[in-house]
């Protein structure tokens, strides 16, 4: 079976799938337009969006993404420009701006008044955009216009509007307002701007392609200086995000070079690395080792490696903790050191445990004597202790309460035969020793 090449190249054709004219133009017209319905579906979306972005969570985030009617009239910037219709280029770019100042008024005040003011991680990736970002509203801009363009549309918008994500970032530049971080401010409002110029260009470029009627200029005049503000607006969106982009593929090849270089070369015998810190923008690594002394010889044979894993320029750092001592004597004092603070630290934990059993005890007698009070309400003052009881008849030391009790009228037998025996219960200590001291009050 032979390759059919014009056959296989048909398959990508779209003009066979190619919507009606006018229905696209309609289409695109009546979801550039917030009015009604789409202006209650941009505020909800706003909403949805500053709290998927407050308590961090993406699934949220992806329903604000689905709801937001924000794609709409960016898309008719582009095929406005494409058909040079200058009536509905103007009216889209004055909802689009209409959209960018309510997402960013009422997303700057849900964050003023919300009380968690953390960026997390939904925030910060939003805040550094670069040239993935770019390539990324390009392809959806093209996966969007060209559903739109099709009688067979699917299920692509949706799809589309999650992977450009216009929403999220326009709220992350209201979170950066609110919180006077106007760096989060900068960062994510130029991300909402590159998404919107690329999925416009890409708009412009597939409407182009498909060949959609186009008004003819009067002047050429026009038509080159409309195409130098297009490719100049473009250029200027494009430039910044080359550079992050370039930036992050630097630091981020800069961390896989120091990975391997300290995992290949970085061991010494007798040595544990403890620690490494790897700086792509200061261009620094510090590697931090305990064990036995490692001396600048080696330390410079191996900054000497640095240039064999594209790490010339590097700064590399060496920090020492405790070394292993080769000599006995020293082993000995090492270990002596030890012992004395693990003695040390025993001790102290012995004294903390002394005063914890005191202050609960202190606690446990107040308690106690609160309860005797409301028992007997004759009782002035109470001594609730454990103490050691020595006798010349018994060797074995006692260690049990004694309750000390002061009264101001006398407590008949039967009494303190209950009293004695409520208190062996309550204290758990059936060697208690009871005193009761009798001491009247003295009328003045």
């Amino acid at each position: 079976m032979e390759f059919d090449v014009l056959r296989f190249l048909r398959l990508f054709q779209l003009r066979r799938e190619k919507e009606e004219y006018s229905v696209v133009r309609e289409v695109i017209e009546r979801e550039s337009v917030f009015s009604g319905a789409n202006i209650w579906i941009l505020f909800f979306a706003i909403l949805v969006a500053s709290l998927g972005l407050n308590i961090n969570s993406t699934a949220v985030v992806i329903g604000a993404m689905l709801i937001s009617p924000l794609m709409g009239p960016i898309v008719g910037i582009g095929f406005g420009v494409a058909i040079r219709d200058l009536k509905m280029m103007k009216n889209a770019f004055v909802n689009y701006a209409f959209a960018a100042a309510v997402g960013l008024s009422a997303s700057t005040i849900y964050f003023a008044l919300s009380p968690i003011d953390e960026a997390h991680s939904e925030i910060l990736s939003r805040t550094l955009p670069n040239i993935y970002d770019v390539l990324i509203a390009l392809f959806g801009g093209f996966a969007g216009i060209i559903a739109i363009s099709s009688k067979y549309k699917g299920n692509v918008i949706p799809g589309v509007a999650i992977a450009t994500a216009l929403m999220p970032p326009l709220c992350t530049a209201g979170y950066g307002l609110a919180t006077f971080q106007f760096n989060y401010f900068l960062g994510a409002f130029y991300l909402y701007l590159i998404n919107s110029v690329f999925i416009a260009a890409a708009t412009l470029f597939t409407a182009t392609v498909l060949k959609f009627p186009k008004k003819e200029y009067e002047d050429s005049a026009v038509e080159k200086k409309e195409k130098i503000i297009i490719w100049s607006i473009i250029t200027l969106t494009l430039l910044p995000s080359i550079y992050l982009g370039y930036d992050i593929v630097k630091k981020s090849r800069f961390q896989e070079n120091a990975k391997k270089f300290i995992k290949q070369e970085a061991n010494f015998e007798n040595d544990y690395l403890l620690n490494q810190e790897v700086d792509p923008k200061e261009r620094k690594i510090v590697l931090t080792y305990g064990g036995k002394e490692i001396d600048s010889l080696q330390i410079k044979k191996l900054r000497e490696k640095l240039e064999f894993y594209d790490l010339k320029g590097t700064q590399l750092e060496i920090k020492q903790g405790f070394s292993i001592l080769e000599v006995n004597k020293e082993d000995e004092k090492v270990n002596q050191m030890g012992f004395a603070l693990n003695s040390a630290k025993n001790e102290n934990e012995k004294l903390r445990q002394k005063l914890d059993s005191i202050q609960h005890q202190q606690l446990d007698s107040k308690k106690i004597y609160n309860e005797l009070k409301v028992q007997f309400p004759i009782i002035n003052e109470a001594v609730v202790q454990k103490v050691y009881f020595y006798s010349e008849t018994t060797p074995r030391i006692r260690y049990s309460y004694l309750v000390l009790l002061t009264v101001s009228e006398e407590i008949n037998f039967d009494d303190q035969k209950k009293l004695n025996n409520w208190l062996k219960v309550r204290l758990d200590d059936p060697d208690l020793h009871l005193i009761i001291n009798y001491k009247p009050k003295i009328l003045p």
